[in-house]
């Protein structure tokens, strides 16, 4: 279903009240809001607050917290805060009376022969000047350009919010994923071991005349492949430690280190209502900011047809400075209005009108799209979790198997009861079974993560920095 919506209507969708009503300019597509979640708990349970410390894990705390102190792209959005707030105090101070002031002294000096002597004259002559300037807002386009970027700064302080929610995420990620790798590491280091003890086993029975040569070959394959494998989980493992110690603002030295125990997850927690989401996510609070701004600017241009008013006045005295520049009459008698009105500019006007009209347009389906991606993110994360949850049941069963196989198999190998093509080939069923179990399971923590994520989820006043940019404007 797809329904009208002002532009006021969309930035009101969330409550978001620091933004001034945008003027009804533009219809945009609103989109359908469902009452639930298709996927997840049918009573809507409101969202946790500090998703981060459901993970109980003190080092991942650490680590979201060095990220946000020291990662050069958070600095970079700050940045662009701060210049979005320069530039609404530059368009306000645009707004105002503009007042200059100018001096000049100049001298003279001669010579006149009085009596046969030279007699020397010099005078000196000072001018003091003001002048000042205004544009009366007489139809509210100044005021209109000037909530224009009030609502660009909210959008740029929107933006710093998910970039730093962003940056949390994927530094706790990054460390779920590092954790992934050292464990995969471990795994392959037993895996070489294993092999190790299979090809003593073999050359001992070898020495006894029990196998043949193709026994030991093949034992001693299946380690050099085991050793190859670790190698590459080796550079696996360092690619992964250098991915966060980037995120981290770090040299990307490899040195930091890891858990070997995997992530303990509590269950899911609560997604709220769909609509709720309107107003927790700060991409969403972006979006809407851009709405506002850009109706505002359909706004502006559509007044740049109307006629403006300007006042200027330009005082200088030579004599009694003084007292006339500080004469209402007389500072009354140097004003000069004008009166100016567009007659014809070979349609420029009227392009600006429709360029700002389809840029407010452009901002309109970008927030749709953003809305309607948020809801996807949290309904492709609660349906995650729970296969995810099923996945893990099956190949904790699959790894058990797999494990008592392998067991067996070298019982009965060592025995005399099989051959070594059969304990070799239970290895990597149970290797790959184990590997697997690891994976999934990282799987499922980093899916938490995300959901969180799409939750627009907060963070702990103990880990954002001390220095963070403030809300609104001067």
């Amino acid at each position: 279903m797809r329904a009208q919506l002002l532009l006021v209507g969309a930035v009101a969708l969330s409550g978001c009240a620091s933004l001034q009503s945008a003027p009804e300019t533009v219809n945009l597509p609103s989109p359908e809001r469902p009452a639930s979640w298709a996927q997840g708990e049918t009573a809507p349970v409101p969202p946790i607050g500090d998703w981060v410390s459901t993970f109980e894990d003190p080092l991942m705390t650490d680590l979201i917290k060095e990220a946000l102190a020291n990662n050069p792209g958070i600095s970079a959005s700050y940045a662009r805060v701060e210049a979005a707030r320069a530039a609404a105090r530059s368009t306000y101070g645009n707004s105002l009376p503009s007042l200059g002031a100018s001096g000049s002294a100049t001298g003279t000096s001669s010579v006149v022969e009085i009596g046969g002597s030279p007699n020397r004259s010099d005078t000196v002559s000072y001018r003091i000047g003001a002048n000042a300037s205004w544009e009366v807002d007489l139809w509210g386009r100044i005021s209109a350009g000037v909530a224009a970027a009030d609502a660009d700064l909210v959008a740029s302080e929107a933006d710093f919010a998910a970039a730093r929610l962003s940056l949390a995420g994927n530094t706790a990620i990054s460390w779920l994923q590092l954790i992934d790798a050292v464990r995969q590491e471990a795994l392959a280091e037993a895996t070489v071991s294993a092999r190790q003890r299979i090809l003593s086993l073999t050359e001992r029975r070898y020495g006894f005349g029990l196998v043949d040569a193709l026994d030991v070959r093949t034992a001693r394959s299946t380690l050099a492949s085991a050793e190859a494998s670790l190698f590459a989980r080796q550079q696996q493992t360092g690619n992964a430690r250098r991915a966060i110690e980037i995120l981290l603002g770090r040299y990307p030295a490899n040195e930091i280190e890891a858990l070997t125990t995997p992530t303990v997850l509590p269950p899911i927690s609560g997604a709220g209502e769909p609509t709720s989401l309107l107003a927790r996510r700060p991409d969403i609070a972006s979006a809407e900011a851009s709405i506002a701004a850009a109706g505002f600017r359909v706004e502006q241009a559509r007044l740049a047809l109307r006629p403006s008013l300007s006042l200027t006045a330009n005082l200088f005295n030579t004599s009694d400075i003084i007292e006339n520049l500080l004469d209402p009459e007389y500072i009354a008698g140097q004003v000069v209005s004008s009166l100016s009105a567009p007659l014809y500019n070979g349609g420029v006007l009227q392009a600006n009108i429709e360029a700002a009209e389809s840029q407010a347009r452009l901002t309109g389906y970008n927030y749709v799209t953003t809305v309607l991606n948020a809801w996807k993110e949290v309904e492709d994360a609660l349906s995650a979790d729970e296969y995810l949850a099923l996945q893990v049941e099956a190949q904790q069963r699959a790894y058990e198997e797999a494990l008592a196989a392998e067991s067996l198999a070298e019982r009965q190998y060592q025995n005399g009861l099989t051959t070594i093509f059969n304990l070799i080939d239970t290895q990597p069923r149970r290797i790959t079974a184990e590997g697997n179990l690891i994976s999934i399971r990282t799987s499922r923590a980093v899916n938490r993560v995300q959901f969180h994520l799409a939750l627009g989820g907060d963070l702990p006043a103990d880990i954002l920095p001390a220095e963070s940019p403030s809300e609104g404007t001067e």
